[in-house]
């Protein structure tokens, strides 16, 4: 039996197809079902398996079996599997970060679009004000006026300037309500 083990392996090392052939016919199915204790998919068990045996044939010059073929075949699919695994964890993580940035970026271009067009609202309600309220709101949160600042450029009173930043204030709580918080 040792004999044909190593007639086996050496077949293999030197290319010969039916050696070739003759191992996967014996080992293929076992080392699927080795394979599934690892991985939870008979699918990517026999990905696994048919991979090691592409390798295997692909770098048969280069084989080096210093247990039994067997030992070698189990080793490697054991090997190849725990390398699926991590790769498919790195790619479920990768993938997750993915879904978080999409959704992060969705969510920051809501927002974005959400504050423009409350921005739009809000200069529309700021245009609906008289005319001299809204020069006397612009002056006070866009420029940063204080209240005497406005009353001395506008020849007004201070009293006035108040009264007309209360009613500015008032109109546009009403007319953001629906926008505002609760």
């Amino acid at each position: 039996m040792s004999d044909s083990k190593d007639r086996l392996i050496s077949g293999l090392r030197d290319g010969n197809s039916v050696v070739f052939e003759e191992i996967y016919r014996e080992y293929y199915t076992p080392l699927c079902y080795y394979c599934m204790r690892y991985v939870d998919s008979e699918e990517d068990s026999e990905e696994i398996v048919q991979d090691l045996f592409a390798k295997l044939w692909e770098k048969h010059h280069e084989l080096e079996v210093n247990t039994s073929l067997n030992a070698y075949l189990y080793r490697a699919v054991q090997n190849y599997a725990l390398n699926h695994l991590s790769k498919k964890k790195t790619k479920e993580k990768y993938q997750a970060y993915q879904k978080q940035q999409v959704y992060n970026n969705f969510e920051s271009g809501q927002i974005k679009m959400e504050e423009d067009e409350l921005k739009i609202i809000i200069k529309s309600a700021i245009l609906e004000l008289p005319e001299k309220r809204r020069e006397i709101f612009e002056l006070s949160r866009f420029e940063g006026m204080k209240n005497t600042k406005i009353a001395e450029k506008l020849s007004i009173s201070v009293k006035t300037v108040e009264a007309q930043m209360t009613k500015a204030l008032k109109y546009l709580r009403v007319v953001l309500k629906e926008y505002s918080p609760e």
